[in-house]
């Protein structure tokens, strides 16, 4: 199932890269992604969305990811491994580093807990709630998808975790 690309009928329809680290609710979202008409590559953690994101030939048009991401298994992140198990935060940022034109969307189930264990700036990321509506999902994916991509800098600059004036929630 992971890494497999679910084609929709449309033949330029968005393709959405779906990191979620519970397998039913990878299936969930995706059977709902696919049926709104975008294409999907699902991926069982960071280190495989890596691994998409560096070798997938098509394009990728939006990241939709956990922004805590169990590990596989023990792993030490080092320089020399290419694709570590990173949280969703920092795979947004290497994801972003690889594909310049990738948006993304983090999702989490404990926002402010999860965002400050991170020191994630907040509104620095489109973010989904958990639990959600499913068509609140869509709706965000299509809202997300009409705005430019992030930069670099935006995802990694100023204090971390420091709030700055306007920042506020995508919901």
């Amino acid at each position: 199932m992971s890494g497999q690309q679910n084609i929709a009928p449309q033949s330029q329809s968005p393709t959405i890269l779906l990191v979620v680290d519970e397998p039913s609710m990878t299936m969930l979202c995706k059977t709902i992604l696919l049926q709104a008409g975008f294409s999907v590559l699902d991926a069982d953690g960071s280190s495989e969305a890596l691994k998409i994101c560096t070798q997938h030939e098509g394009p990728i048009d939006l990241l939709l990811t956990d922004l805590i991401l169990s590990p596989p298994g023990f792993q030490l992140a080092s320089s020399s491994n290419q694709f570590p198990h990173v949280h969703g935060h920092e795979l947004a940022v290497r994801a972003l580093r690889i594909r310049k034109d990738l948006r993304i969307i983090l999702m989490s189930d404990n926002i402010d807990k999860d965002l400050a264990g991170y020191n994630i700036r907040r509104g620095s990321l489109p973010f989904l709630p958990k639990p959600f509506e499913l068509q609140a999902m869509v709706t965000l994916v299509r809202q997300v998808l009409n705005t430019s991509p992030p930069s670099i800098e935006s995802l990694t600059a100023g204090p971390p975790g420091a709030p700055t004036a306007g920042d506020g929630w995508v919901d």
